[in-house]
């Protein structure tokens, strides 16, 4: 058994993501299902398809759901699949995050969710370079 792994996003990013996350690291054992929202998508039928495709990732040790964007259709569909499993969310997809978890597949859906959230923010950085000019 294995923790499953729902990426909800908007128009594609989360298949895009995967795809590139993919190529960089082939093969993952992870059972992983994509649903993708756009403006004409009604959030009614996207939780019932998200109900389903969780029901299909959920093996015992849960799923992992990964939203692009916090207070989103595809943020808020997850958040109401809260309960029926054991679902935790992680929002803020990046390829950094995908990368993070392609890596460790074997680990519970708790350590996982960790492992997303420090991907992703390890992913991001400030370079301010020096501006000589700077006001």
């Amino acid at each position: 058994m294995s923790v499953g792994l729902l990426i909800i996003s908007h128009n594609g990013i989360g298949a895009a993501l995967f795809g590139t996350a993919n190529y960089m690291i082939p093969d993952t054992p992870l059972n992983v299902k994509l649903l993708s929202a756009n403006r004409e998508s009604d959030p009614d039928e996207l939780f019932e398809s998200a109900t389903l495709l969780v029901e299909e990732l959920d093996d015992g040790d849960g799923v992992l759901v990964l939203t692009d964007l916090y207070g989103s259709t595809p943020s808020n569909i997850a958040h109401r699949l809260r309960g029926q499993t054991k679902i935790n969310i992680v929002t803020g997809l990046n390829l950094s995050m995908l990368i993070r978890i392609l890596n460790y597949p074997n680990l519970g859906l708790t350590d996982m969710t960790d492992k997303a959230y420090s991907g992703g923010m390890d992913g991001i950085t400030i370079d301010q370079g020096n501006i000589a000019n700077e006001s």
